[in-house]
């Protein structure tokens, strides 16, 4: 292992593996304080579940449009350089709203206030999400293909082992520390991130372009100074009349070449701004007319179809296990690192055993299997568990990690499909389109959660109905299979 992080080191620079490691370990810990927000949703400002549903899926909207961040880090570069400037900016979005609201009571007592400096947090995290991918795209581009594998490996691991302490000490935290101090401390991170962006260098985008323009601009005076001074050597041999129209003539192109340099200037600006707008536009088309392809549409449709038809029950079921259940948050905190074991259970799963097989056949089982596991919230809600003397933190336990193992089993199928179906030249932001198709559609499968919480009138303290809202949620997790038609019928985790 540490052979491994020195070859990384040494082949792409300690500063970009440490800075690369830092962001996702980043990304995994988020966990720590994401717990205190639902904490603070729930019990101090006692929103319902679905007004903290709502408030959640308005938060984590930014993910959804992850293209819009690619495109302008590559078409408009920030004093020469596409990455390194955005990162700053992501980091300081994803930084500033946690001191405020660990700072200001008043702030975190705000559902207006909190919902915008939350989503503000999230526009900062999903920029510096997709500004890293591209790092790391350019960075394995440059004569070092061998270990784009091991670098994309790291940042996973980062992330994972980020998610696993993030879970562990959030809990722990939650039951020994308030809510603010949790904000504060977690802004320790972010801080260290923004410190480090200032350890790697990045080479300018457009220097050579920059280097070329000055010196095109610098060769017209000297050029027309140069033919004046021979014109001076030739009409020195004149008369007296010709010397006089000669010094006139020089007034008057010394006057030209000054009027035609300073016009460089506007011509300049107004020539970088209409580059970076044709740059938008020929990238915007670009990704459109690849999107546009019954190859590309056809199963990303499916995805987010398999996402917003399916309600999203989540923040109900926190409500019900923190209030009826009386599971304090550091045992949540745990049944959550146990979700990220079973998480990375299912990768190592798929990638030895299910590679080779179709993916409609894949996408089926998963989502029969989603449905069977839904089935124990209905036993854990109905209370039959404790007939057969298995507890309620068993059952929750086991849950979350044969949950996040399915799903596992339907997300690996998606990040292969987007891979084999990405054209080349626009792979990085027909990517993350593809990554922000599926944050869209939990995001929207959350409202659809939100709705269904509220038309059955599930609130803190009134679970009657809970168990058929579970039922529901079970019987639409069969919806996306009459859908599968959309994917390659061949498609496999090897081909397309």
């Amino acid at each position: 292992m540490i052979e491994w992080v020195k070859q990384l080191n040494k082949a792409f620079g300690a500063s970009f593996v440490w800075l690369i490691c830092l962001i996702y370990f980043t990304q995994g810990f988020r966990s720590f304080v994401w717990t205190a927000v639902s904490y603070q949703l729930k019990d101090n400002l006692k929103l319902s579940p679905s007004a903290s549903q709502f408030v959640s899926s308005i938060a984590f909207f930014p993910w959804s449009i992850k293209p819009l961040y690619g495109i302008l880090s590559d078409c408009i570069p920030i004093k020469g350089r596409k990455r390194i400037p955005y990162l700053v900016i992501a980091t300081l979005l994803s930084l500033v709203p946690w001191p405020m609201l660990g700072i200001d009571s008043n702030l975190r007592s705000s559902q207006w206030h909190l919902t915008v400096l939350l989503t503000v947090q999230n526009l900062g995290s999903a920029m510096a999400d997709v500004v890293v991918d591209a790092m790391i795209a350019e960075a394995v581009r440059s004569e070092r293909v061998s270990f784009a594998g091991d670098l994309q490996s790291i940042s996973w691991l980062s992330m994972a082992v980020g998610g696993i302490w993030g879970s562990l000490l959030g809990g722990y935290a939650l039951t020994n520390l308030q809510i603010d101090k949790i904000f504060l401390l977690f802004s320790v991170l972010p801080a260290i991130q923004l410190l480090s962006c200032g350890l790697v260098g990045e080479n300018s985008a457009d220097s050579k372009v920059s280097h070329d323009s000055a010196n095109s601009s610098n060769s017209h005076p000297v050029n027309g100074n140069g033919n004046i001074l021979d014109q001076d050597n030739i009409l020195l041999k004149k008369s007296s009349a010709s010397a006089t129209r000669r010094k006139r003539s020089q007034k008057n192109g010394n006057k030209r070449a000054s009027m035609r340099t300073k016009s460089l200037i506007p011509e300049k600006g107004n020539s970088l701004i209409s580059h970076w707008f044709h740059s938008l536009k020929t990238a915007t088309y670009s990704l459109l007319r690849a999107f546009r392809q019954p190859v590309i549409l056809r199963p990303m449709a499916w995805f987010f179809l398999a996402q917003i038809t399916v309600p999203n029950l989540s923040t109900v079921m926190f409500y019900y296990q923190t209030e009826v259940l009386n599971l304090d948050a550091s045992f949540l905190g745990t049944a959550r690192v146990v979700g990220w074991l079973g998480l990375m259970l299912g990768t190592f799963t798929y990638n030895r055993y299910l590679k080779t097989m179709k993916l409609r056949k894949i996408l089926l089982w998963a989502h029969v299997g989603l449905s069977l596991l839904t089935l124990l919230d209905v036993i854990l809600v109905s209370r039959v568990n404790l007939a057969y003397g298995v507890s309620d933190k068993i059952m929750v336990v086991f849950g979350s990690a044969l949950s996040d193992a399915v799903n596992q089993f339907k997300l690996m199928p998606f990040l292969i499909l987007s891979g084999q179906l990405c054209p080349p030249g626009i792979e990085g932001t027909l990517f993350a389109l593809f990554m922000s198709i599926n944050n869209l559609g939990s995001t929207l499968g959350s409202f659809v959660g939100a709705g269904l919480a509220s038309i059955l009138n599930l609130s803190s303290g009134s679970f009657d109905n809970l168990g058929l809202g579970i039922a529901i949620q079970v019987l639409c997790t069969f919806i996306p299979i009459a859908f599968l038609f959309l994917i390659p019928k061949e498609a496999t985790g090897i081909s397309a």
